[in-house]
């Protein structure tokens, strides 16, 4: 669904849009190197980037993901939420990270179990099961260190009132 709202932030929305899209902003994937992917949740839906290190050897992305919840998942504890992120966001970059050893970043500390989960919840079983079919280690980085895909997961617009 286009973004709709006055002239000038749809302009500036789609200005914004391509800029995200060009390089040097957005790099093209180099399946030789290793892949970084950074998920985030909030109250109202998830976002997730991959990158990887430029010959500048700083991070650069190549896919930006993000997802409003619907408002059953808005409901979810905030475990299953970060959770549900990593799921939504290895589905969706699963043709760049597949087969290959990649780097998760999440801010959800709990998050780091994933790999070991045994019972008690279900969703959460069954997602680190669905996981399985990954190569990746999880590191816990600090909020401050998670801004784009933090970014990703907020309420960017308010709701278009005509």
């Amino acid at each position: 669904m286009p973004f709709s709202g006055p002239k000038s932030v749809r302009k500036a929305f789609n200005h914004l849009k391509a800029t995200l899209m060009s390089d040097p902003v957005l790099r093209a994937p180099d399946f030789d190197k290793l892949f970084l992917v950074t998920t985030d949740a909030s109250k109202r839906g998830v976002g997730a980037v991959l990158m990887q290190k430029g010959p500048d050897q700083e991070l650069h992305p190549v896919v930006f993901l993000s997802k409003k919840l619907s408002e059953r998942e808005s409901n979810w504890s905030v475990s299953e939420k970060e959770c549900y992120a990593i799921v939504y966001a290895l589905e969706k970059l699963r043709p760049y990270v597949w087969g290959r050893r990649f780097h998760l970043q999440t801010d959800h500390a709990a998050l780091q179990w994933l790999h070991t989960v045994k019972k008690n919840n279900k969703k959460l079983l069954r997602w680190s099961l669905a996981l399985q079919d990954f190569d990746f280690d999880i590191q816990h980085i600090s909020e401050a260190s998670n801004k784009v895909a933090d970014a990703l997961s907020r309420e960017s617009f308010p709701e278009s009132t005509g």
